[in-house]
């Protein structure tokens, strides 16, 4: 029975849905339940056919998706970052990119025998590992901190530079179609580069005019940057074809590191966005991936897997640590982990279409043969990596840090008395001053929601054990708690009580909202913490044992409000209520008054 274009709407948005969920509730990257989910309703059940259910309208709807998920990638490209890393990083995405694009493209030339053309633009699509694909993979896998920092820095880079590249690919290949000599093709490729490069910094600088300067209210400026990006899209096309995506990109990049420019409203809008976009389209794009041509294409196309992950990834990685201080060990882990991701499925498809239109021969098997590596390369190293990586020794060791959400004056206080114990600590907060101070105060930080996607890619939370909820708004610590807890489990997250119950509240009353509010003793609340603080009552750790126990150590501390047990075994654990600590241990405690006390301060 052939189905209504609504229902196969709301069969996308469902299924898209239901992908995600399976994705978060499995930790895995996205990409595989949404990619199996469209091959699924598509070559396998034919219950969607987007070629017929979208006709004309399936090129515009492709390309303006992958232009916002372009900007929004390009959103997180700053110069300043990338002068901070390490030059393995640098020459991963500089000189290791153009080693994999070479060695990708003469393998899809020799082994699928595709013409010279459509080889190099494999190659270069296939360059982009991208972050969605690389964060759940490290939370997984655990390795050091130096290969977790390459390997992290490498996809968040990779993904706006490797898009630029690839456009540039495309364009040669595209104009050279067109073009009547070899000169109108060079003058047609710097005609279309300069738009792109101009139009981008352009439609850049007077947004971020606009945004710095608040010309628009705050309600309107996530729709105004939509608008106007997609308006610039427009434009650079009706003038030089196929200048979009790279005015687009370059837009987002310039936005990125324009000074006094706030975008972290605009970057959660993006990526809710994009969220929404990618897993409709990827359902859309599977769909239509022709099975059959995939299995055609036989032995070939697995020659082409494995020069991929045994050639071109230990070659790049080679050329890009040569005379770096790396153990052969962590070398080699790097040369197995290179997950192709979201940008490369979905730019192919778009090129492909463009492509088709243009009547180029064979494009369609662009797009199987990306989906082929993308599928081998995700599934493979998601299998085989932390296996991998305990058999090189090069797992971290099992983590025991903290993070801590908020960065009030009670969030700052126990991250400065962890530091003094040696605990790896961190605090995040979505306000710029709180965020200002810790960092003032030699605290690592970080700015922002820590359960955002943005923060999934790019918060480092590999030497993270536990995570404490401290901020004064019981609505953050309850989306803290309810996101860190599917990936440290629940007993591993713990929130502080905000304020004293309200009477006729029933939230207040919600076991959901209260079986994580643990820490310290029912009338420590936030309130009375941060208020103690304020009236000069500070943070200290002391050290008991046998001969300082705590009976003795109550007696000298008058109104003392325990807190933290730090024990021999380096776990920490809030203290609850009248509860004695085991000894021997470090105690955490808020010292209201300047009474000396033995031990370690």
């Amino acid at each position: 029975m052939e189905l209504s274009a609504p229902l196969l709407l709301v069969i996308i948005g469902l299924s898209s849905l239901v992908a995600q969920w399976v994705a978060w509730l499995l930790r895995l990257p996205a990409i595989l339940p949404l990619l199996i989910f469209g091959i699924v309703l598509g070559p396998f059940c034919h219950v969607l056919q987007p070629d017929a259910l979208f006709g004309s309208l399936l090129f515009p709807l492709v390309s303006l998706s992958v232009a916002i998920i372009l900007f929004e990638g390009a959103l997180t490209l700053r110069f300043d970052e990338i002068d901070g890393l390490g030059s393995v990083v640098r020459n991963l995405v500089s000189i290791g990119m153009l080693l994999t694009f070479l060695v990708i493209s003469v393998a899809c030339w020799g082994l699928l025998n595709f013409p010279p053309e459509l080889a190099a633009l494999v190659g270069a699509v296939t360059v982009v590992t991208g972050p969605t694909v690389i964060a759940p993979l490290m939370r997984v896998v655990r390795p050091n901190k130096a290969i977790n920092q390459i390997l992290r820095w490498e996809g968040i880079l990779i993904d706006p530079i490797g898009a630029i590249f690839t456009l540039m690919v495309f364009e040669f290949i595209v104009l050279r179609q067109k073009a009547e000599s070899l000169t109108h093709l060079f003058w047609t490729l710097g005609f279309t580069a300069a738009v792109g490069l101009i139009a981008g910094a352009l439609f850049g600088w007077l947004l971020g005019i606009a945004l710095k300067r608040v010309w628009l209210p705050g309600y309107l400026q996530n729709f105004a940057v939509l608008a106007v990006m997609l308006t610039a899209f427009g434009l650079s096309n009706a003038i030089a074809d196929e200048s979009g995506l790279l005015t687009v990109t370059v837009m987002g990049v310039w936005l990125a590191n324009m000074r006094d420019v706030d975008l972290t409203d605009i970057i959660a809008f993006k990526e809710e966005l994009s969220a929404l976009l990618i897993s409709a389209l990827f359902i859309i794009l599977a769909a239509r991936l022709d099975v059959s041509a995939l299995v055609a294409m036989g032995w070939p196309l697995i020659g082409l897997l494995l020069v991929v992950q045994f050639i071109a990834r230990p070659l790049c990685i080679a050329a890009s640590t040569l005379g770096s201080s790396l153990h052969w060990r962590e070398k080699l882990m790097l040369s197995w982990i290179s997950p192709r991701g979201i940008v490369a499925a979905a730019v192919s498809s778009l090129f492909a279409l463009t492509l088709e239109k243009i009547g180029y021969q064979g494009a369609d098997r662009l797009v199987t043969v990306v989906f082929a590596v993308i599928i081998g390369t995700v599934v493979l190293q998601s299998l085989t990596s932390a296996v991998l990586a305990r058999g090189l020794r090069v797992r971290q060791r099992e983590p025991h840090g903290v993070l801590i959400i908020g960065a009030n004056s009670v969030a700052r206080a126990l991250a400065l008395a962890l530091k003094k114990l040696d605990i790896p600590v961190r605090v995040t907060d979505s306000s710029w001053e709180y965020y200002r101070q810790a960092r003032m105060e030699g605290i690592p930080a970080w700015y922002g929601n820590a359960w955002s996607e943005y923060a999934e890619n790019f918060l480092d939370l590999s030497d993270t054990a536990q995570v404490l909820a401290l901020s004064p708004n019981r609505h953050q610590n309850a989306l803290a708690v309810y996101h860190f807890s599917h990936i440290f489990g629940a007993d591993k997250v713990a929130a502080i009580r905000s304020g004293a119950t309200l009477k006729g509240r029933r939230d207040s009353e919600s076991p959901r909202f209260r079986r994580h509010e643990v820490l310290f003793g029912p009338q420590q609340t936030y309130a009375r913490l941060s208020s103690l603080l304020a009236k000069g009552a500070t943070l200290k750790a002391t050290r008991l044992n046998e001969n300082f126990g705590w009976l003795e150590y109550l007696e000298k501390n008058q109104g003392v409000i325990p807190l933290f047990v730090y024990n021999e075994q380096g776990k920490l654990s809030a203290v609850k209520g009248e509860q004695t600590p085991p000894l021997p241990c470090t105690l955490i405690a808020l010292v209201q008054n300047e009474i000396p006390s033995t031990g370690r301060d």
